[in-house]
């Protein structure tokens, strides 16, 4: 699941603004490690519309939704099947694409920059959508320690491409239900919000691009700078930009300390296939990238505790997601 920072006033004042518009929810307040501020801070930022279109600054129904915010903001990956997997993110492409055991996490992610440098990626306009739809799940935090994860939601989103600064930021279908997202004041393009035209704009020399994004990532109370900018690729890796960007987002992944490799990962649907990881040492928070053994297409992510914390327990999952399907339409709620 970041939404977009864009400094620290507007943050304070965005996060008050939602405090007043939200009562207080048990369990909720003083909440004890840095993952449970990163949820919650996403929970916070988030405000949705029902189906009947109520405004949601005042709506008395109004709920903070917990999404994936690869799904809401820089666009998560793909599915398996279908050509999406190969147009978006490199997997299938010509080469040799199929993981090999034992080869170290820079060599398996220098082989996905090499697949993804090679895809077909069309430029999305500023007037069209990028859809995903995925299956996301986050964990109910509390107080001890302890969390309970919610039972999976398959989720489709719309996601606007406009790089001007704008209220709306797009809409949702869940559970029956079509609803709106919004950010209090407005979010233009960028690191939380990461549209085509924005993400070709970054540097697509790794190290330039690395130091780019350890200057605009803001790490949760608690957490290591560098697992705030791993999380941060991670929202952005299997996004829709030119195949350059998409190349050099994996290489620079591949220079931060203490990234390692999985032989086997599974994503929210289940899907097994090779991993990219880091450990948190702060907070015992492992999170997994999902890549298809043979394609290198990227399929979700997932986080959850390598240690004992409270009364949560090692193994415990915080958040997983998987994509099932995207593309890229001209108008909402249309579907590819």
């Amino acid at each position: 699941m970041r939404p977009e920072r864009e400094d620290t006033a507007y943050e304070s004042t965005t996060c008050e603004e939602l405090a007043r518009l939200f009562p207080p929810v048990p369990g909720e307040r003083d909440v004890p490690s840095a993952p449970y501020l990163h949820h919650k801070d996403r929970l916070m930022r988030l405000i949705d519309d029902d189906a009947a279109g109520r405004n949601t600054a005042t709506g008395p129904e109004a709920r903070p939704r917990l999404l994936r915010p690869a799904v809401l903001m820089p666009a998560a990956g793909l599915a398996l099947a279908g050509s999406l997997a190969v147009a978006f993110t490199g997997g299938g492409a010509s080469g040799d694409t199929t993981a090999r055991s034992h080869e170290t996490a820079t060599v398996l992610l220098d082989r996905i920059a090499g697949t993804a440098a090679k895809s077909d990626v069309k430029p999305v306009r500023e007037d069209q959508y990028v859809y995903v739809k995925s299956l996301t799940a986050g964990a109910e935090m509390k107080e001890d320690g302890s969390s309970t994860m919610e039972p999976l939601s398959k989720l489709e989103v719309w996601k606007s491409q406009q790089v001007k600064r704008i209220h709306k930021t797009g809409e949702f279908y869940e559970n029956g239900d079509y609803g709106n997202t919004y950010e209090l004041g407005g979010s233009p393009a960028g690191i939380n919000r990461a549209t085509y035209q924005w993400l070709a704009s970054l540097p697509t020399d790794p190290d330039v691009l690395l130091k780019e994004l350890y200057r605009m990532t803001e790490a949760d109370e608690g957490q290591e700078r560098a697992q705030a900018v791993f999380e941060q690729i991670g929202s952005l890796v299997g996004a829709v930009m030119p195949p350059r960007n998409a190349a050099a987002l994996y290489k620079a992944a591949a220079k931060i300390p203490g990234v390692k490799r999985l032989d086997d990962a599974v994503d929210a649907a289940g899907r097994h296939g090779v991993g990219i990881a880091r450990v948190d040492k702060r907070t015992g928070v492992i999170t997994e990238w999902v890549f298809d053994r043979h394609s290198l297409a990227y399929l979700g992510e997932r986080s959850y505790r390598t240690k004992d914390f409270g009364a949560g327990k090692k193994g415990d999952m915080l958040e997983e997601f998987a994509v099932l399907k995207r593309g890229i339409v001209d108008h909402y709620r249309e579907r590819p």
